[in-house]
């Protein structure tokens, strides 16, 4: 795991490009603090750290084909990477290395644009063609690994550099890396904050920095004469198979294996993460790590470090366990804002932050069970219960009439139910965190933020894609392409980098996903049970007890903290700053936080992501 940075300004002159990639590069030592790299030649300048995982003597960066005209920088892993060299090796290609990058490499040679989608693994990589002047790059087929870049919009003829004229494309793993290039204009990126409010993370391609973007998950890009070209690779396709749930179990049973197995390559140790949950627990069950790492909060119902010593003592591991305080939670805030890149209120954040810094003490690889509910349908929500199975097999004009004649009417038992189905899932979906809808983030956001456009403006281009699949595989295709990248996978790969650790989701593998997207939507939710054939599965690996365990995550007891008067306070003092009302119109938020403090209403997850956002604003712009 590393991570690179880099810049093609087309000025063709090597000065004063060294020191600039020095300090960029520098930003991101957290990613790889093992060695560095640099790459300088007219236009470009591309900087590189290693965190040395595989071929530890051999694989530093950058890496060059036999004639050094291509060089390339890469971040992540490739499973395949041994049958991807032999064939490559038939074909008559020298390698100097046995790393996987250089695979990629010298694939590329070979393939083209098409190797990213012959690559098993994750990863985010740039190859620098010098005769061509050419970049070519790509992100994971589920974005495990982030690329960000730095595009101006076209300018007028004729205007300089300074004006924003002349060609400027800024890459690399973290937005912060390119904040020391004197060509950057940080500026804030006020009319997505809106979404921000919505979705708890920003579910667009573009960033909370102007002119900033995320390659999306699935996608190549070449860069050339000024001008990006992206190309998606990978499409998300359900094809349900005809088959005996005991040929399913059988199926998953072997390619999950496999999975897990190539996710444990490696020439340093491989620990695991481990909750209560079946998930993590089935890769520890089949990985058996020496070392599993657990995390919890010393409050009831908060704390799953129980379960997951008991599976460690079963499967004979050394298991080691962080209870995080109230104290521990908000001292963190800063510092998971600021690797986050960009605001963030997935309150699950912070505990991993500390998880990780607990494991980079004793590994520098672990194993974790993201992925495996987006794939196999494993969220509560979607375990519905019998009535509203039943309703929801009523014509969706009757519910739909049902839900305009009682919509105003006030509130009963079944209301909510009643509503919610008298609705299509492109009207009320829009993943896991749904914080506050359109109105409500208005009414709190001051003039000049937000935007005209809603949540369904940015839902609808997804869902167009499937609209002739049923609810709950329109549900999975969203979350696969918004909260799972920008959510589940952003904390995952910013908080273990931030301690210099390597995180793998075997879940996450395409050749799981192949099998995955053959299940039949019976398979997946049976009756209110989630995750249904996984867990089936599951049984033969691990106790029936763990197999069977409704999900519960990393729940915080934020809620419950900021009734205390010291915890009220310290969020109250950041929501009376002085620059809130740039943003915020004050008294609205100030009134959210009053009625929670006051157990008038449960306001706790609107108030985080809104203290969340103003952490965040005092890392980078004040």
């Amino acid at each position: 795991m590393c991570g690179f940075v880099g810049f093609i300004d087309g000025k063709n002159d090597e000065t004063g490009k060294k020191d600039i990639i020095k300090l960029m590069n520098d930003k991101i030592i957290h990613r790889g603090p093992d060695s560095e790299g640099y790459f300088i030649n007219g236009n470009a300048a591309i900087g590189f750290r290693r965190l040395s995982i595989i071929d530890l003597a051999g694989g530093g960066q950058p890496i060059y084909n036999e004639d050094e005209n291509l060089v390339i920088f890469f971040n992540g892993e490739i499973y395949n990477f041994k049958e991807l060299r032999a064939e490559l090796v038939l074909k008559g290609h020298i390698f100097k290395t046995s790393s996987d990058t250089e695979v990629v490499l010298h694939g590329y040679e070979e393939y083209g644009e098409n190797t990213a989608e012959k690559l098993r693994g994750m990863f985010s990589f740039v190859i620098y063609d010098k005769k061509a002047d050419m970049l070519y790059g790509a992100r994971d087929y589920f974005g495990i690994k982030p690329f960000y870049y730095y595009l101006l919009p076209p300018s007028p003829r004729g205007a300089s550099l300074k004006e924003g004229g002349g060609n400027i494309f800024i890459f690399g793993s973290e937005i912060k890396s390119f904040l020391p290039h004197p060509g950057f204009k940080k500026e804030l990126n006020k009319k997505i904050l809106k979404s921000y409010l919505v979705f708890q993370y920003s579910p667009l391609s573009e960033t909370f920095f102007k002119n900033v973007y995320k390659l999306e998950q699935g996608c190549y890009f070449t860069y050339k004469n000024g001008e990006l070209k992206t190309t998606r690779y990978f499409h998300i396709d359900y094809n349900a198979v005809n088959r005996k749930p005991g040929q399913y179990i059988d199926i998953l049973s072997e390619t999950l294996k496999s999975s897990v197995e190539y996710h444990q390559i490696s020439d340093v140790e491989v620990g695991g993460f481990l909750s209560g949950g079946v998930d993590s627990s089935f890769i520890a069950s089949v990985a058996k790590p020496g070392r599993t790492f657990s995390v919890g909060f010393d409050a009831d119902g908060f704390d799953e470090s129980m379960y997951a010593r008991e599976l460690s003592d079963i499967l004979g591991v050394e298991n080691y366990k962080k209870i995080v305080s109230r104290d521990e939670f908000f001292d963190a805030l800063p510092k998971v804002q600021y690797h986050s890149d960009e605001p963030h209120a997935n309150l699950s954040a912070v505990p991993l932050y500390y998880l990780s810094k607990m494991a980079a003490e004793q590994v520098k690889v672990v194993l974790s069970g993201e992925g495996a509910d987006e794939l196999f349908a494993g969220y509560l929500p979607f375990a519905e219960s019998y009535i509203c199975r039943i309703y929801k097999k009523l014509p969706f004009g009757f519910r739909r009439f049902i839900k305009n004649l009682i919509k105003n009417l006030p509130y009963f038992k079944g209301r909510d139910m009643l509503i919610k189905y008298g609705q299509k899932a492109e009207d009320y979906y829009i993943g896991q965190a749904f914080i506050m809808d359109d109105a409500e983030a208005d009414d709190i956001l001051s003039g000049g933020c937000g935007s005209d456009a809603g949540y369904k403006d940015i839902t609808a281009p997804y869902f167009e894609q499937v609209k002739d699949k049923s609810e709950l595989m329109k549900k999975l295709y969203l979350d696969l392409f918004l909260w799972l990248p920008g959510d589940i996978l952003l904390k995952a790969d910013k908080m273990t980098m931030a301690h210099s650790l390597e995180l793998r989701v075997p879940f996450l593998d395409k050749e799981v996903f192949a099998e995955a997207s053959k299940i039949p939507e019976k398979y997946l939710v049976k009756n209110k049970i989630t995750k249904y054939i996984f867990r089936e599965t599951a049984k033969k690996f691990i106790p029936q007890e763990w197999a069977k365990r409704k999900k519960l995550g990393f729940p915080v007891p934020f809620s419950a903290w900021i009734r205390e008067d010291k915890y009220y306070n310290k969020i109250k003092e950041v929501f009376c700053s002085g620059y809130v009302p740039e943003f915020f119109v004050k008294d609205k938020i100030i009134s959210l936080l009053d009625e929670h403090y006051k157990k008038i209403k449960n306001n706790g997850r609107k108030i985080y992501t809104v203290y969340s956002f103003l952490i965040w604003y005092e890392q980078y712009f004040l």
